[in-house]
């Protein structure tokens, strides 16, 4: 019995302390300041790039899997539109840099993609993680340094549209 009541304390412990537990960045938070590597293993500091201007951050749980390229392949279509816009476009993954050079590559992606295998530019969004040890799939645009728009149950088909609908929603007249 004794076994039992330890198994269940550190179970609780587990999940109150998991990041997967995280709230997600409000609309009209400010957006993180850290860096992580891109495709290219260049450090890329999300301070200065979601600074000014509109970024979507979207986060994708793996590189390559159904979802994820169906997700990647929808703004890579919706692209051009939002790049007339003035949306710069960040993926965030757990996957190696080698990984996304290769989803990168295959998908012709014509944006950044950010490898996140510790978790900290998903756990400074609040991103939470799935059961499988994965990220969820959320998206969050960001204007001139504040979360503007979230979508917490981010899509794979449609991210690019809704994307451009988010934006056109809070920008009537650029639109």
């Amino acid at each position: 019995m004794g076994s039992m009541r330890l198994f269940l304390l550190l179970l609780a412990l587990g999940i109150l302390l998991s990041p997967s537990w995280a709230d997600p960045l409000d609309v009209g938070a400010p957006a993180p300041h850290l860096s992580a590597p891109d495709a290219d293993g260049t450090p890329v500091d999300l301070g200065a790039a979601l600074a000014k201007g509109w970024t979507l951050v979207y986060f994708y749980p793996k590189a390559g899997t159904k979802g994820c390229t169906a997700q990647a392949c929808s703004l890579r279509d919706s692209f051009p539109q939002l790049q007339a816009k003035g949306v710069t476009v960040i993926g965030v993954s757990l996957d190696s840099v080698d990984a996304l050079v290769k989803f990168r590559n295959e998908n012709q992606l014509p944006f950044t993609l950010l490898s996140d295998p510790e978790r900290m530019v998903a756990e400074a969004f609040g991103v939470p993680s799935l059961p499988t040890g994965l990220d969820k799939r959320q998206a969050f645009l960001i204007h001139d340094g504040t979360v503007v728009w979230r979508q917490l149950d981010a899509t794979t088909e449609t991210e690019g549209i809704d994307t451009l609908k988010a934006y056109e929603d809070l920008n009537p007249a650029k639109s």
